[in-house]
């Protein structure tokens, strides 16, 4: 067994040359998702399988939501801006399995996975949400102090509403894509 990192919407193998491929929460960063599943659809043998894990609905995940929701308060703009790939890009269930059809894969099926995100304080949550992104973290970390204590206190806020006597529990939701080639 082997492993590779590629690219996705330009994988430089043979049609037919893998059984199976998994991608856990990075289609959702293609420029075109569409691209990308197709060519993922090419490198796969007939009966070959793909499982794609993207997150579910941004209401539904405010462990990182609340986040990129104070963050664009402060800034003025939505962030990620629209238009362009983020966590949330592929957040509608009907269009990614859209996605997977219209690449020529079967028995294609579309499930939701809680992946609740529990933390024992704030401090715990923020630093592990604010440097989960790149982008995100690079935003934070441009920021003058005074901005991003105001973002820190409106997510603080924010997520106020998730504590139980253990700690943080804020909710998250992932799809899990699936297909096969015939």
């Amino acid at each position: 067994m082997s492993t590779r990192v590629l690219d996705l919407e330009r994988i430089e193998e043979l049609a037919g040359s893998y059984d199976v491929v998994l991608c856990r929460e990075g289609l959702m960063f293609a420029l075109d998702p569409a691209r990308a599943v197709r060519e993922i659809a090419r490198v796969l043998r007939t009966g070959g399988r793909v499982a794609f894990a993207v997150w579910g609905p941004r209401a539904r995940n405010p462990w990182l939501g609340v986040v990129l929701d104070a963050v664009g308060a402060q800034l003025g703009r939505p962030v990620p801006p629209p238009g362009i790939p983020g966590p949330f890009a592929l957040e509608d269930s009907a269009e990614l399995a859209r996605l997977l059809s219209g690449a020529g894969l079967d028995d294609v099926a579309v499930s939701e996975v809680a992946v609740p995100l529990r933390a024992a304080s704030f401090e715990e949550w923020w630093a592990r949400t604010s440097a989960l992104a790149g982008p995100l973290a690079r935003i934070l970390a441009s920021l003058h102090e005074d901005a991003a204590r105001a973002i820190r206190d409106r997510a603080q806020a924010a997520v106020g509403r998730y504590w139980t006597p253990a700690g943080l529990e804020l909710p998250g939701v992932s799809l899990l894509a699936t297909g096969v080639r015939r």
